[in-house]
């Protein structure tokens, strides 16, 4: 079971799965998929830039924008809230699905997405139930087994940071904002996550001194 999909976003958390999983000796086609998020150019050269950087499988770019278009959320549609209204119904669901429908003609045994603990969910399509229906479901759709692996899912976002860090990822060249501005806006909920663990980090670290 050491070849299939992971799913890419530019972001910290995807990058850091993928060094992972290619240090394990896991055979990767990494999947970036354009939802029609607001983001998605800087996402897109976040993901190119690391992935070259790190000399990480070459990303491979998947268009279903249309998505996001017409299932609007707060991070694909400027008329909505960007933070209260963040959820994209099904998302990792859809997600999911294309990475095992590419993973089974990939000959693939599995896919890989960058959940961390659900004790942080803010959604139902980021917690181990959700997880555990979906392989069911990919099973039955496909006719084979494609494993949905979560190698982040014991992790915080401070966990993260910090393993990042140890692996030599530069936290300030990876894109993680669902505003898709130049300079990370500070209000999504992406950002308020890695301000609040970067002062996490920050106040552990005073008080070690």
């Amino acid at each position: 079971m050491n070849k299939g999909v992971t799913l890419v976003s530019g972001g910290l958390d995807s990058t850091l799965m993928t060094v992972l999983l290619h240090e394990q000796g896991f055979n990767q086609l990494p999947l970036f998929i354009d939802y029609g998020q607001l983001a998605v150019e800087k996402e897109w050269e976040s993901c190119q830039a690391n992935f070259s950087r790190l000399a990480l499988p070459k990303p491979l770019r998947l268009d279903v924008n249309g998505y996001g278009k017409y299932i609007a959320s707060g991070i694909t549609n400027n008329n909505k809230r960007l933070t209260e209204d963040a959820f994209l119904p099904c998302r990792n669901l859809v997600f999911l699905t294309m990475a095992a429908a590419a993973a089974a003609q990939f000959g693939g045994s599995f896919v890989s997405i960058g959940l961390l603990s659900q004790k942080f969910a803010l959604f139902p399509d980021q917690k181990q139930d959700f997880l555990d229906s979906t392989e069911t479901t990919l099973k039955l759709a496909l006719g084979l087994e494609i494993k949905v692996l979560v190698p982040l899912f014991d992790f915080s976002k401070a966990d993260v940071i910090v393993l990042s860090q140890q692996k030599g990822l530069d936290v300030s060249q990876v894109y993680s904002c669902h505003a898709g501005t130049e300079k990370p806006c500070g209000i999504c909920i992406s950002c308020k996550e890695r301000i609040s663990a970067m002062q996490s980090l920050n106040d552990d670290t005073r008080g070690t001194l």
